[in-house]
């Protein structure tokens, strides 16, 4: 009997059956990807699914100018929504998907995402939950950039990054953060000064230690 992956357990053991546990773990692939890799690039057609085992993922979308924007971060226990709709409708991927830290996942062939959907009710429950989950993300994203000034952009960008590394110290740069925030490195560069002047951050060469979580 094949062992089943430890981490597959602990991160969604609680969410799904044991019979369909067993099945991920069966024909799932697991891979690992170091920081900065790009796991799915837009114009892809996505052929499996991933599940986050370890590490956190950040998702882009790219304007006509080759500019990115960051939409939302994954975790561990997490899938993403857009790699759900490319499966199920066989389109191409719209999305960047950027490993944020080092990352383990286990990779499912989207055959079996429809064919569990009427199999196994856990299942049916984390594909919805997942779509609810990404669409609150993707507001948030809108209303941040609709309604924030760049200075509460920058200081939430940076807190959701330190939450989903578990680490309050970010090691960045002002080049990195202004592409992923669509903005120039200047502003980036006046602004974080601002935030350590009011005490929220610290900065250091090539790391930012973000003081209120």
């Amino acid at each position: 009997m094949l062992e089943t992956n430890s981490n597959l357990q602990t991160n969604f053991g609680y969410l799904l059956e044991d019979a369909l546990i067993s099945e991920i773990n069966e024909i799932g692939i697991t891979k690992t990807f170091k920081k900065d890799e790009i796991i799915i690039e837009i114009g892809d057609y996505i052929k499996f699914m991933p599940l986050l085992l370890n590490g956190a993922i950040k998702i882009l979308r790219e304007d006509q100018n080759g500019d990115e924007l960051v939409l939302y971060y994954l975790e561990k226990g997490d899938t993403c929504a857009m790699t759900l709709s490319c499966c199920l409708g066989q389109t191409k991927s719209k999305i960047r998907a950027v490993t944020e830290t080092d990352v383990e996942l286990i990779m499912i062939p989207k055959e079996k995402m429809g064919e569990w959907l009427g199999v196994y009710k856990s299942w049916q429950s984390f594909i919805l939950q997942s779509y609810h989950n990404r669409m609150d993300e993707l507001l948030e994203a809108v209303d941040t950039i609709a309604f924030l000034k760049m200075d509460e952009r920058l200081f939430r960008y940076l807190k959701d990054k330190a939450m989903v590394t578990h680490n309050d110290v970010i090691f960045t740069t002002h080049q990195e953060i202004s592409q992923d925030l669509h903005t120039s490195r200047v502003v980036i560069s006046r602004l974080l000064k601002k935030l350590e002047n009011e005490q929220k951050i610290a900065l250091f060469r090539n790391s930012i230690k973000v003081l209120q979580l």
